[in-house]
């Protein structure tokens, strides 16, 4: 999609309706191609067990007990 600044200023819901269907958007002034807009990447989402903290975990233990030795007691220090 071409948009002038014109249409940046006065439409820009086209702009980002164009940009939602995952098109670039030339920015041009007087003519000329000025900049591009593109879309932004998409990330994945990721599963919380694909962590790293869950394959460093010894099989069978449960997440609370490894969390209770990570985080300590309130007299651990003493």
């Amino acid at each position: 999609m071409d948009a002038t600044v014109v249409d940046l200023r006065y439409h820009m819901n086209d702009v980002l309706k164009a940009l939602a269907r995952n098109e670039s958007v030339n920015v041009l002034c007087r003519g000329q191609v000025k900049g591009v807009l593109r879309p932004a990447a998409r990330t994945s989402s990721s599963r919380v067990k694909d962590h790293a903290f869950f394959a460093s975990r010894p099989a069978g233990e449960p997440v609370e007990r490894v969390m209770e030795g990570l985080r300590g007691g309130r007299c651990r220090d003493l």
